[in-house]
């Protein structure tokens, strides 16, 4: 491995890290596990999805996603219907109390970034959002590419 490949994997390792530990310390604070937030922010910026987008989208096993799906339906947060387009198949959505805890976990999450980019001007922080969104589509590009041979 090339030292700038070994940088780049580092460097990645270390922002997954961070991610996570932000998660968790978000999920901590609302009292709810990291994983039924993540499903829970995608259903919000989503909207009412299939089971199979939600898993795609968090680039989980569907069984895992069903498991922290029917947890969040078992609490109140999600709601499973059946889909108009295909009886079949079941739509997820957010309850009120879905929206809510969706809202709150906004506000932690702003606060939380907040306080960690502080003494980050906007100018910097437009270009960091700009340079993970590119290593991020760089990545996947290559993942896709796969998936389809």
């Amino acid at each position: 491995m090339s030292e700038a490949a070994a940088a780049l994997v580092g460097a990645l390792e270390s922002l997954s890290r961070a991610q996570r530990d932000a998660a968790s310390r978000v999920a901590r604070e609302l009292d709810w596990p990291r994983s039924g937030l993540g499903i829970v922010r995608t259903l919000r910026s989503r909207g009412a999805v299939q089971l199979c987008e939600v898993s795609e989208t968090l680039r989980v096993d569907a069984s895992v996603a069903s498991r922290q799906v029917s947890a969040l339906v078992d609490a109140g947060y999600v709601r499973r219907t059946v889909d108009e387009t295909d009886r079949r198949a079941r739509t997820l959505e957010l309850t009120e109390a879905g929206e809510r805890l969706a809202t709150e976990s906004d506000r932690y999450f702003d606060d939380f970034l907040g306080e960690a980019f502080a003494d980050w001007s906007a100018d910097a922080l437009d270009d960091a959002i700009a340079q993970i969104r590119n290593v991020a589509a760089a990545i996947s590009s290559v993942h896709q590419e796969a998936t389809h041979r």
